[in-house]
């Protein structure tokens, strides 16, 4: 294993992408040295529209992850490969089922949340209907999620240990407040997210602790 982790591991990230946050999490969760490459989603119509970064990422997105003699991308399949190739700190479930429960809200958060409020989307949607578009589908989802914690959360989201679920989940609530939804109809994700938020690994991963974060949201 000592030759795989010889070089430092580089994420491209944008500091308030959630999916470049869910991954972050997961390094600092298991505690992985890595270095962040900044990727604006903005600056001269977006850095990950370049001919250098395209060569990275075809889909042109963050996050992309440089380990290992590989270049990943998508956040989903770039957690499960640390899952699998660094198992310490486990954060998947020894439980099938339990394995099921985390993939269900991952799945959800990753496919039929986020993607709809993805920059690029909202652009499509314009400026007068995103934050409609946004809060629709932000509820849609938390409202499967909330139903599915019901019966699989203990102090996180499946049981008492910190999964993958719990590193998708974070950045979506932000996402959430973010376009003012109103999440008192979602008391189990209110309540994980606070037992998370102040955790070294969460905070460290805050978007106002990034690099490229701009100067005044910082703290």
């Amino acid at each position: 294993m000592g030759d795989l982790i010889e070089e430092m591991p580089v994420l491209y990230s944008y500091w308030r992408s959630s999916c470049s946050w869910r991954v972050r999490i997961a390094l600092n969760l298991k505690e992985i040295p890595y270095d962040i490459k900044a990727v604006s989603l903005i600056k001269g119509g977006g850095e990950q529209h370049c001919n250098e970064y395209r060569e990275v990422n075809p889909m042109e997105q963050v996050p992309s992850l440089v380990i290992d003699g590989h270049t990943l991308i998508e956040s989903l399949s770039i957690m499960n490969y640390l899952e699998e190739t660094r198992p310490q700190r486990p954060l998947m479930p020894q439980d099938c089922y339990k394995r099921a429960k985390v993939r269900e809200i991952c799945e959800i958060i990753s496919s039929a949340i986020q993607p709809l409020q993805n920059l690029i989307v909202l652009i499509y949607v314009g400026e007068e209907k995103k934050k409609e578009w946004a809060q629709h589908w932000i509820m849609r989802g938390f409202r499967a999620i909330e139903k599915l914690l019901s019966s699989c959360a203990g102090k996180y989201c499946v049981g008492d240990e910190i999964t993958l679920a719990d590193c998708c989940l974070v950045p979506q609530v932000f996402n959430a407040r973010r376009f003012h939804v109103d999440l008192r109809p979602f008391p189990i994700i209110l309540r994980i997210d606070r037992e998370l938020e102040n955790l070294p690994a969460f905070r460290a991963a805050h978007p106002s602790a990034q690099p490229d974060c701009p100067p005044e949201v910082a703290k």
